[in-house]
């Protein structure tokens, strides 16, 4: 695929960086912790950077935080005057608190979003492009995913005597051929994207809390949310397991910190 040399200046990619990265237990924000001897944020920025699909990057960052948004602007200065204008915010208290942030500021005309996780800093360029192609062939929310090798199953708590055997019970099998793990970046039409927050913005807090993707949000206003391929080196890294496996593909790739 045949990369643009200059990126559409109506794009713009949010990188969500707020996350505590508890699961980790590293004791930093997750976008801190090392990969590699680079924190996890700053292989996400030249994974961005390097995929050159956005003229702005905003990161939502902790509340409070200084060493994120001091790696941002190291990050901008390093790269040179070819760099996307990189925005810091302040994240939220959850991760649609921390999105809505960043499309608060993003500049004026942008016209198309990615939302991509810090916590998937292996997400190869061509997932930007495929993404950011579908948008412009008119989809107005998109998401990569790769199939689930997995039988997923439903399960409920057991009651009464049941609960003696074991703490769940099957309620029922998935069809595997039409499940999909969903990766980022996920890409939309801002306004689209904007009107999806607003409404979330006000659900309970309960519900809220429940988003775990942008795409829920845009289901919800029933737009369709097209599907492209992902890629397996896009994994999230949320548990030690997960960073164990980063750091291999990390290593077999040969990318320098």
């Amino acid at each position: 695929m045949t990369e643009p040399s200059q990126p559409p200046a109506a794009l713009a990619v949010v990188i969500v960086a707020a996350g505590s990265g508890t699961r980790l237990g590293y004791g930093v924000p997750k976008a801190l912790v090392p990969l590699g001897g680079a924190p996890l944020l700053l292989h996400a920025l030249r994974g961005v950077a390097g995929a050159s699909v956005a003229r702005q990057i905003c990161v939502a960052v902790p509340a409070g935080d200084t060493e994120l948004g001091g790696l941002c602007r190291s990050f901008a200065e390093e790269y040179g005057p070819d760099a996307p204008l990189i925005t810091v915010v302040e994240g939220g208290a959850t991760r649609a608190d921390s999105v809505r942030a960043a499309l608060a500021a993003l500049e004026p005309g942008t016209e198309r979003v990615l939302v991509h996780d810090a916590a998937r800093p292996l997400a190869p360029s061509d997932v930007f492009h495929r993404v950011a192609d579908a948008l412009e062939r008119g989809a107005h929310a998109v998401i990569p995913a790769v199939p689930v090798s997995d039988t997923i199953k439903s399960t409920a708590p057991t009651e009464g005597d049941a609960a003696a055997i074991a703490g769940e019970v099957v309620t029922g099998t998935a069809v595997r051929e039409q499940l999909r793990a969903v990766q980022t970046p996920q890409g939309f039409d801002a306004g689209t994207l904007t009107r999806a927050h607003e409404l979330a913005s006000g659900w309970p807090e309960e519900q809220a809390a429940g988003i775990t993707d942008d795409a829920m949000l845009v289901e919800s206003l029933g737009v369709p949310v097209y599907v492209v391929p992902g890629d397996l080196r896009a994994l999230k890294i949320t548990t030690p397991t997960d960073y164990v496996l980063a750091e291999a593909l990390l290593s077999a790739e040969g990318v320098a910190p």
